[in-house]
């Protein structure tokens, strides 16, 4: 397979709701859409998790376009590849940027996948027909939106409920949120709002017997992390720490967490998201799918992963609905009792709606 032609597009498209965490609110998202077509005319699909602001990691949607522009796609372009796993090398001597990467990478995965006639979780060896899957909730106003929020998401059937705290929105909303929803599958992401000084607070949660409290304490620490998991009973998920296998492995030998987040994007793509997924297994250390508030592009990406065997918990692929009035893949993911079923179809599954993706379509450039 040779890539001969990639169009990228800055993408902008408006979420249904407000969504707030510990690093500020967002209503439009934009992101970039890559497709790379092949020397048959068939188009590959990848997306960009990358924020238009660096806050929660140092790369942008601008800067990815710059390393995508300058860098990746000029090292793609009719290189010959035999397997996607052969993409992690040919950009080795370009350091990080594994949003950027991941997104090229993505859409040669489909590529693959669609000249091979199998589905990516096929190719990446995935054992199941559906997915369990749970919601992630922003920081609300007040208790009694969130309290709502969740009773809806309840009924509509999600298997569990991530809620996003800080300093100050914690151990008396999680009571709250506990005393109303005494069995609902429950955790807290705190997207590094901590600090070992707030230890005792973080001590608290343990009264509310959470699946899992996702990277309370610095994004780039793996050190502190291990002190806090000797200290509390609630196991520690580490999501923005883990950039790579090797992360990955240092972690788990220090007991730095009892749980891995793995994201396409954060990783540097499909090929090192199966490679960690593959390490946290051998250790016994379940993973599961985060969520970036993808397009249904991003989505479909992450539906494929989550088939692998060690996606034991739940993860934050929700429904298309969840976010947006119109997603831009035919048909757009559904959740029924609590599940996404897989697709079968070669390459990601999901038709591009190239209607819907031209209306959203801010720019874009094409490079051959």
């Amino acid at each position: 397979m040779r890539i001969k032609e990639v169009t990228l597009r800055h993408m902008q498209m408006r979420l249904k709701f407000p969504f707030t965490t510990s690093f500020g609110t967002l209503q439009n998202r934009d992101f970039i859409l890559l497709e790379a077509k092949d020397e048959n005319g068939r188009s590959g699909w990848g997306e960009s998790v990358a924020f238009h602001s660096p806050w929660y990691s140092e790369e942008t949607m601008k800067t990815n376009w710059h390393i995508l522009e300058d860098f990746l796609i000029p090292t793609l372009l009719d290189q010959e590849i035999k397997h996607p796993d052969e993409v992690s090398e040919l950009f080795s001597n370009i350091r990080k940027n594994n949003m950027a990467k991941s997104t090229l990478e993505g859409a040669v995965w489909d590529l693959y996948c669609q000249e091979q006639g199998i589905s990516l979780a096929a190719a990446l060896g995935g054992q199941k027909s559906k997915i369990e899957v749970g919601i992630s909730i922003g920081i609300q106003d007040t208790v009694s939106d969130l309290l709502r929020l969740i009773e809806g998401h309840v009924e509509e059937g999600y298997k569990r409920m991530k809620v996003k705290i800080k300093p100050g929105w914690d151990v008396d909303v999680m009571r709250e949120v506990r005393k109303e929803f005494p069995d609902v599958p429950l955790m807290a992401d705190a997207n590094s709002a901590y600090t070992l000084k707030d230890i005792d607070t973080l001590k608290a949660l343990d009264e509310f017997e959470l699946m899992m409290i996702e990277q309370p304490l610095a994004s780039d620490d793996i050190i502190d992390h291990a002190r806090l998991q000797k200290e509390i009973a609630t196991p520690v998920c580490l999501d923005e720490s883990i950039h790579s296998y090797e992360d990955a492995r240092k972690a788990i030998e220090l007991g730095s967490c009892r749980i891995i987040n793995i994201k396409i994007g954060r990783v540097g793509g499909l090929s090192e998201s199966k490679r960690i997924h593959d390490l946290c297994q051998s250790h016994e250390i379940p993973v599961w799918c985060g969520g970036m508030l993808e397009s249904g592009i991003g989505r479909a990406h992450n539906v494929a992963l989550t088939t692998l065997s060690n996606f034991t918990l739940p993860g934050d692929t929700a429904a298309s609905s969840r976010y947006w009035e119109t997603d831009i893949i035919k048909p757009e993911v559904t959740v029924k009792d609590g599940y996404i079923s897989v697709p079968e179809k070669p390459g990601i599954g999901y038709e591009p709606d190239l209607e819907a993706i031209d209306r959203f379509t801010m720019e874009k450039k094409t490079f051959s």
